[in-house]
């Protein structure tokens, strides 16, 4: 759950863009999309597998 605490001196615009930050982040809006309809099972293990390998080529190239 993203949740930030108003500094101090701070406006509430600057407060508002890092919570849009920290939900971007969190992957907040794009977890709300994907449950938002109906997910055939098929996609869903192709999505899910999309992402392992996102992450596997994301962790070679830092390594590299």
């Amino acid at each position: 759950m993203a949740k930030i605490v108003v500094r101090n001196n701070e406006s509430i615009k600057d407060a508002l863009r890092r919570f849009k930050k920290l939900c971007e982040r969190e992957g907040i809006v794009n977890r709300s999309k994907r449950t938002s309809r109906y997910e055939k099972p098929s996609e869903r293990r192709r999505r899910e597998r999309n992402e392992r390998l996102k992450n596997i080529r994301k962790g070679q190239k830092a390594q590299s």
